[in-house]
């Protein structure tokens, strides 16, 4: 029997607890219809493969059963967690380091200055690590960005392989029409914090078309900031803040929008919000961080943009404001990229080959 494994720790984060009951939900043969949260006390004997989706869970391992090992995040080879400089605003490009993860901690802004954080961080990374070394199970990384640098930090290429997210089709989706492109609504989905380029998407509204309007779907300590920002630049009765949104009210957003704007400062690892607007036939416009690119064709799925670039993303978003054609159509290429790719049941296909093979 194959068991999915998520430490009680990671209960609270919603994306992979999400996408593993999201696993569940497609029965895939032979795998249980239970989560573990914990490894303690129980015979590992009695599984045939364990896929663990949290590293804490890798101390228990021991070689007593076959198991996979995907990787969601930096964290194992980033003590931050981030590979974002905010200082510089730019991507890390060191392996880690005792020296080089200070220095980014202290001087670079990429994680906490507390000393007993720093030095927190630092070692579960390298315990990460060097516990996936020792193990030598096989790793899945959700993009070639994240497979890349755990290469770069030690581990060998035959270890890791990359599956690329999937996501579910919705139950109702509706291609762009040229009514909803006259409304002229833009959609931002996301946490409200600074790594999710919230700031600099709000600056860049103020070049576009003034009857150009954002919706803001999601809620972080950083919003009353962005609040601040928003009447700062005059933009008060072009953004709405739509605050938390269940997955009905977040269709609804998608369907009134003409595009999709994922403007993450840090390289996020994979960026599912690309595959939610693909499954609803709108583009995206997005800065070329992290994995990204690897789920998003410029010019024909969408428009990818230099982080941070104002001026870029602003003409962007108005290059397909004032093209309904051009928009359309890369609404309907991602659709069908994201049927071609990224549906869950492809998704899941994949991963079946890969226990198999493993099992083999």
């Amino acid at each position: 029997m194959i068991y999915q494994c998520i430490p009680s720790s990671l209960n609270v984060d919603g994306g992979v607890k999400n996408y593993v009951k999201s696993l569940l939900d497609w029965r895939i043969p032979n795998t249980s219809d239970n989560i573990l949260t914990t490894l303690q006390n129980i015979r590992l004997e009695q599984f045939d493969l364990l896929h663990i989706h949290g590293a804490e869970l890798l101390g228990e391992i021991w070689h007593k059963c076959p198991v996979i090992y995907t990787l969601h995040n930096h964290n194992s080879y980033c003590p931050s967690g981030t590979k974002y400089l905010t200082a510089n605003q730019l991507s890390c490009e060191r392996t880690m380091s005792k020296l080089g993860c200070t220095w980014g901690h202290l001087v670079e802004g990429c994680g906490s200055r507390r000393p007993q954080n720093m030095i927190k961080n630092l070692q579960r990374s390298q315990w990460e690590l060097e516990t996936l070394k020792r193990l030598k199970i096989l790793i899945i990384a959700n993009s070639n960005y994240v497979r890349g640098w755990l290469i770069k930090n030690g581990l060998p290429p035959h270890q890791v392989i990359t599956l690329h997210c999937g996501v579910s089709k919705p139950s109702a989706i509706q291609p762009l029409t040229q009514n909803i492109h006259q409304n002229q609504r833009i959609l931002f989905v996301g946490r409200i914090v600074p790594d999710k380029g919230l700031s600099w998407l709000l600056e860049a509204l103020t070049l576009t078309e003034p009857k150009i309007h954002l919706d803001i779907a999601g809620d972080g300590w950083e919003r009353p900031q962005m609040e601040n920002l928003v009447k700062k630049l005059g933009l008060t009765k072009r953004v709405t803040w739509q605050g938390w949104c269940h997955q009905q009210k977040l269709d609804e957003l998608y369907q009134q929008c003409f595009c999709v704007i994922f403007p993450s400062v840090w390289p996020e690892p994979a960026g599912l919000v690309t595959l939610e607007a693909y499954a609803r036939y709108r583009p995206v416009i997005a800065s070329a961080v992290g994995g990204i690119p690897e789920y998003l064709h410029s010019g024909e799925t969408g428009l990818l943009i230099k982080a941070n670039h104002r001026t870029q993303l602003a003409a962007a978003i108005n290059e397909l404001s004032q093209d309904y054609f051009k928009t359309q159509k890369m609404g309907q290429q991602g659709h069908t990229l994201f049927k071609e790719k990224f549906t869950m049941d492809i998704h899941v296909q994949k991963l079946q080959k890969i226990y198999e093979q493993y099992l083999a």
